[in-house]
């Protein structure tokens, strides 16, 4: 998944403290645009898990959901995987609710708890893998006319859980 390839080059990305900006999250925000992203997009310390999800599909060829820079525009995009997949396909676009708003990310692996290791930006304010609870789990999603893949890997070992998501 080309998405998935994209994604994980970006791991260890961080945002500038401070009223500084990272510009390559500028950049993705400047090459997407307002049309793509839904708003003017202007500072690393907005949240940016939508930004990052709409980049990584985009490279992949395929169209984010209008509004793509609010994570919970991704609940209705492409095909539903269903929330009580055990182990749903590698690289599905996982939605969460969180107090405030949501969060985007891709499946990396699934826990033997079940909860999922979600690929995102803005995970503390970084490109990360971290582990979510099922129970925040709003929407599993697929692009629509993309061959599913494989399921989701057992984890191998216990990854951070996730702290300060926006």
């Amino acid at each position: 998944m080309q998405w998935m390839t994209e994604a994980r080059r970006h791991i260890a990305l961080r945002e500038i403290p401070g009223a500084a900006n990272n510009p390559v999250i500028m950049g993705w925000a400047d090459r997407l645009g307002a049309r793509v992203l839904g708003i003017k997009y202007d500072q690393d310390a907005t949240p940016w898990c939508g930004l990052f999800a709409a980049w990584c599909v985009h490279q992949a060829g395929l169209r984010p959901p209008g509004i793509s820079i609010r994570a919970k525009a991704w609940a209705d995009w492409g095909d539903d995987v269903g929330t009580v997949a055990t182990r749903p396909p590698l690289g599905s676009v996982a939605v969460f609710g969180r107090d405030g708003g949501g969060h985007v990310g891709f499946v990396e692996s699934v826990n033997r708890d079940g909860s999922l290791n979600i690929l995102g930006g803005n995970q503390g304010d970084a490109v990360n893998v971290r582990r979510f609870p099922r129970a925040r789990l709003i929407a599993l999603r697929w692009p629509k006319g993309v061959a599913r893949g494989p399921v989701a890997p057992w984890a191998a070992d216990a990854v951070a859980a996730t702290t300060g998501e926006a």
